[in-house]
């Protein structure tokens, strides 16, 4: 019988994100994954104990290619504006990772690496060891919500719509915004969002 070839964990990494990408996250198994590699399936745990490792590993080869220096010459604000624009275009090459963006935050090595970095920007421009920890947790909160809401959420320009159709007399503001949101696109959106976090940050005690 022929030896099983030695995979290491960027095999492993790629053949699971081939599935999510084809398959979509629900697709996502040991089975799958194996499958994808061609070998049987109780193999695989040679490699990885079980899915929530593949899937920590799926994470880091998603940020492996995101710059994690501040973008030089810029003020904390951009800095901190060009480390989440390079996240979200990372993720959105592959959307059916989002929510294990989220599930992993705390224990991919990536998102520890990225999360240093931001804490240096936030530490340079003289934020408490408080104020960092809250500013962190705002800013990751609003990266993975924005992404969630743009990539998992296929029915989000149906529901716009149907607010947008509200009757004025009872819903004159919902219906207008809602009409107005339509006209917004995604990467506008983000931008504008992340500008008010920043201001908000910028105008609170650091």
């Amino acid at each position: 019988m022929p030896r099983p070839r030695s995979l290491t964990p960027q095999h492993l990494a790629t053949a699971a994100l081939t599935v999510i990408d084809r398959d979509g996250l629900a697709g996502l198994s040991m089975r799958a994954v194996a499958t994808e590699l061609g070998i049987a399936t109780m193999s695989l745990y040679r490699y990885v104990p079980d899915r929530e490792a593949l899937e920590r590993q799926v994470v880091d080869l998603v940020l492996a290619g995101v710059d994690t220096a501040p973008p030089a010459g810029q003020p904390w604000q951009r800095q901190l504006a060009g480390l989440l624009e390079r996240v979200r275009t990372a993720v959105a090459a592959h959307p059916g990772t989002v929510p294990l963006t989220v599930t992993h935050r705390h224990t991919s090595e990536a998102v520890r690496q990225w999360s240093e970095t931001v804490l240096g920007v936030l530490a340079a421009a003289g934020f408490t060891p408080r104020r960092r920890a809250l500013a962190l947790r705002a800013l990751l909160a609003y990266l993975t919500g924005a992404l969630q809401n743009e990539h998992l959420a296929p029915l989000a320009g149906e529901g716009t719509t149907a607010l947008a159709e509200l009757p004025p007399d009872a819903y004159p503001l919902l219906s207008g915004t809602a009409s107005e949101a339509a006209r917004v696109p995604a990467a506008e959106e983000f931008r504008a969002g992340l500008d008010l976090l920043l201001s908000g940050l910028s105008a609170a005690p650091r």
